[in-house]
């Protein structure tokens, strides 16, 4: 059986008596939701005053990880920068120790492979997390650049040694390039411009315009002046330690036979004499009569 609260409304006039009916369940219930809704809205704005006195933190923090991760872009930035320059110390290394007919047979072993700092970031760990793996990663290849630095500080030290007491070979060596201009074909095997056939090119072509200056590359002695038919008039240089250097297609030979030259001496000019598409220099260099890659003894 339903109960029900009575409310009677007695108006000062002489009206009839206003009679409401009102079940307590509902009175319940309403008292029951007003309680609920007044602790629902408490929380929130407690809630909200706790987060608006968080927002001045947030910001800060927001600033300070901005700044990190651009502190730690360029601090990855300077690391492939020194990688890059020590790769470039690896490839002098190995060129001098050619020249200086060293071992070079160990040098992949010499030192431990190499690779910028990762920038993929786990999308899982927290800002604090992402940041302490970053500085990890970049601490551990500094680590590794200055053990490389070391090895390579007491390679060229080895280097400088063995070069003080064989002065006369690095004299000697074709370490510079003969002349200015554009690298058109290198050493090994091409397709011929002129067949379309596959055939070796035993040397190296630089273009530039008729009369560009021929240098020698090293100290040597001129051994033969003279004219072939494919690659025109040609000066041989003779450096010792059985290394020879040819230079053909010349327009002109200012050089004789049995004449000492030293580095950098002006031999030739670049002309386009014998079988030619245009004009350039045939640079070639041979080791106890077996021609070799120039760019392995070309310093700069």
């Amino acid at each position: 059986m339903k109960r029900y609260l009575s409310v009677y409304i007695l108006p000062g006039d002489t009206s009839r008596v206003k009679h409401y009916k009102v079940p307590v369940a509902l009175l319940r219930a309403s008292a029951v939701s007003a309680f609920l809704f007044l602790i629902v809205f408490s929380f929130i704005v407690y809630d909200y005053v706790q987060v608006k006195a968080l927002v001045p933190e947030l910001d800060a923090l927001r600033k300070e990880t901005t700044a990190q991760k651009i502190e730690l872009r360029a601090f990855t930035t300077k690391i492939s920068d020194l990688e890059s320059r020590m790769a470039k110390l690896k490839l002098f290394d190995r060129k001098l120790r050619i020249i200086a007919n060293l071992d070079t047979a160990d040098d992949e072993g010499r030192y431990t492979g190499m690779g910028g700092t990762s920038t993929d970031e786990d999308p899982f760990l927290s800002l604090g997390e992402r940041r302490d793996t970053m500085v990890g990663k970049m601490h551990a290849e500094l680590d590794q650049l200055t053990n490389e630095a070391l090895m390579q500080e007491k390679s060229f030290t080895e280097l400088q040694e063995h070069l003080l007491d064989r002065s006369s070979l690095l004299a000697s060596t074709p370490s510079i390039w003969p002349a200015r201009g554009w690298l058109t074909s290198v050493y090994g095997y091409r397709k011929s411009p002129f067949t379309g056939l596959r055939q070796m090119h035993t040397g190296i072509d630089i273009a530039n315009r008729v009369g560009t200056p021929i240098i020698a590359p090293a100290d040597g002695v001129v051994v033969k002046v003279g004219h072939k038919a494919n690659i025109g008039k040609i000066v041989v240089l003779s450096h010792g330690y059985g290394i020879k250097t040819l230079y053909g297609h010349l327009s002109k030979i200012l050089v004789r036979v049995g004449q000492k030259v030293s580095r950098g001496e002006k031999i030739a000019e670049m002309g386009n004499t014998g079988r030619s598409t245009g004009p350039h220099l045939h640079y070639q260099v041979s080791v106890n009569g077996v021609t070799v890659d120039p760019r392995k003894y070309l310093l700069d």
